[in-house]
């Protein structure tokens, strides 16, 4: 069972600096959010907007995005005592016995919460009346917030999402944001649950601006499931593929001495999860339950290019893993001086182990 993690990160983020709106709403290009740029070697820290990635990087480097998309993964419910219920899907593809994860949250004046412990109504047998004639039924849990449950749609998942289902959003929010604004410009493969959003200040232009630098850039797919911010849980299984193509580009940068950087956590997961016992990365699809933490390491990861996470978030672990726990909180002691924003609308954060 995943239980909350105490990364031992001891700092506090006040309310004002969570995005509470995409940077487009703040007056801003995607571009135009701040970069904090941390370097293990010399434990330094400065400070940039997004536009200067790729003079922040060499010729040779190598980005590897994850193109997975987001889904409108809440759906409002209804239990048969007419309780209005919302309930966050977790997993897109069902597992092997065809159930799905499933997060049930009660409806707050413009959001959600979770339950408080002891007072969800989440049960073995319970039915949540879905839009359009959908059913969903708890079956067993998985965590405290987490449930496996098997669903009964009109249709495919992907086509009735987009119908009936809307964008996952915490109360550090402001208000409902189309789909469209949990999109990054890799985005091509629906399945996420909530964005992977260090890739969001990435453009066209910036893309073409690395690529003409002769940064290389190749993509994964991982799908994230519903993270919850209250709940601090060490990460769960997630579906991830690497094409062999994204594999053979790995091996040639790190053969020629370029460095591997990460946009994501996710992407960090998927290319930790395939690579072998040889240090090599290969192609590789299914699902992963890695958990990378500082006495694992990290094996293929030269650098990580990251949203600013709470000091309970397990991610922490696989950042200080990367860059060391000096430089990180270095960067994090930066970032609150500096008062950057923290969550899947606001800064980032680039960690460079070399």
């Amino acid at each position: 069972m995943t239980t909350a993690v105490d990364t031992g990160y001891d700092f506090t983020v006040p309310p004002e600096l969570s995005a509470r709106a995409p940077a487009e709403a703040r007056g801003l290009g995607r571009d135009g959010v701040r970069l904090l740029a941390g370097r293990r070697q010399g434990t330094t820290a400065s400070h940039h907007r997004f536009t200067d990635l790729p003079d922040l990087l060499n010729p040779g480097d190598l980005l590897v995005v994850n193109n997975s998309a987001t889904l409108p993964a809440a759906l409002n419910g209804t239990l048969r005592d007419g309780t209005s219920v919302v309930l966050h899907l977790s997993s897109a593809q069902p597992d092997p016995r065809g159930h799905h994860l499933v997060e049930l949250r009660r409806p707050t004046e413009g959001a959600t919460a979770p339950w408080a412990p002891g007072t969800s109504p989440a049960g073995p047998g319970l039915r949540i009346a879905l839009p359009g004639g959908a059913i969903a039924e708890l079956t067993e849990p998985f965590t405290p917030r987490l449930w496996h449950a098997e669903l009964t749609l009109p249709g495919e998942l992907t086509g009735y999402l987009a119908r009936y289902g809307r964008a996952i959003r915490y109360s550090y929010v402001d208000r409902d944001w189309p789909i469209e604004a949990y999109q990054t410009v890799f985005a091509a493969v629906p399945g996420s649950s909530e964005m992977p959003s260090a890739a969001r200040p990435f453009t066209t232009d910036t893309v073409a601006r690395l690529v003409s630098r002769g940064i290389l850039i190749a993509p994964i797919t991982l799908h994230t499931g519903v993270a919850s911010p209250e709940a601090h849980e060490a990460p769960y299984a997630e579906r991830f593929s690497i094409p062999e193509a994204t594999a053979r580009l790995v091996e040639h940068v790190r053969a020629d001495g370029g460095r591997v950087i990460a946009v994501g956590t996710t992407a960090v997961r998927a290319l930790e999860s395939a690579t072998g016992p040889d240090g090599r990365v290969r192609a590789a699809e299914g699902w992963t339950d890695l958990v990378i933490t500082p006495e694992r390491g990290v094996r293929t990861v030269d650098g990580l290019l990251t949203g600013l996470h709470e000091p309970l978030a397990s991610h922490l672990l696989m950042l200080e893993a990367v860059a060391g726990r000096p430089l990180l909180a270095r960067c994090y002691a930066e970032a609150l001086e500096h008062r950057y924003l923290w969550h899947e609308f606001g800064d980032v954060n680039l960690l460079l182990a070399r």
